[in-house]
């Protein structure tokens, strides 16, 4: 069955022409003008992916991400014309994956959304028999469960992905642009903040209690690491 890819973007024109690179592609698209509309189609449709524009009439992209981050985990690529670093970061905090700024290519849209779903795909998959149980926090691939004081945490396949990146090399540091290549597969380029911004929803989503250490520990300068 074809992967479906939710286009929200109220300017038609621009739905239509990512819409029809993706056919072409073999995906499955659905579009919608409306943060409320879109939430209507994931509600009864099967989404494995979402781009969503950030200026939509109803709200706003951020704010659309949040709700859907509620419920789904699937990936979310961000359409944006701002080109601020704060407005990117806000995105990726929220659970966006990724982000395209505006004017884009069709086809670079059409490759950042193969490379989510795959990413997606091996998220879901059987991975091996190890796992990560200390202190408190279990994670375990073979089932993509994160576990925290016994308490289920949602995360998001590259969430999941830069956790057990550091889970399996605990107590060695880890640069960005290692963390940066070994996950999102392309080249870090300098001022990138979507490590920090990840990062930063991890800790948020770990919520370690006062007075513990934090299992990813930033070494200012140089990049993360969980104790081992």
């Amino acid at each position: 069955m074809a992967e479906t890819v939710l286009i929200v973007d109220d300017e038609k024109e621009i739905a239509e022409l990512v819409a029809l690179y993706l056919q072409n592609e073999h995906f499955r698209t659905l579009t919608a003008a409306t943060g409320e509309e879109a939430l209507r189609l994931i509600a009864r449709e099967p989404v494995d992916l979402a781009l969503l524009d950030v200026m939509l009439p109803d709200t706003d992209g951020f704010t659309l991400c949040r709700k859907i981050r509620e419920t789904h985990l699937f990936p979310i690529i961000m359409l944006t014309a701002r080109t601020s670093d704060l407005d990117k970061i806000n995105g990726l905090a929220l659970g966006a994956d990724d982000y395209v700024t505006k004017p884009f290519n069709p086809l670079e849209v059409t490759a950042r959304v193969k490379t989510q779903l795959r990413r997606y795909t091996r998220y879901n998959q059987t991975a091996g028999p190890e796992t990560y149980d200390r202190d408190g926090l279990f994670v375990c691939p073979s089932t993509h469960t994160c576990v925290l004081y016994g308490q289920p945490v949602a995360l998001t396949p590259i969430e999941f992905s830069i956790l057990w990146y550091l889970c399996e090399r605990r107590g060695q540091v880890v640069p960005s642009e290692e963390l940066f290549e070994a996950v999102w597969g392309e080249k870090y380029l300098d001022n990138n903040n979507t490590v920090m911004a990840h990062i930063a929803r991890l800790r948020e989503k770990l919520n370690e209690p006062p007075r513990r250490p934090k299992f990813i520990k930033t070494v200012w300068g140089v990049g993360y690491k969980i104790d081992a």
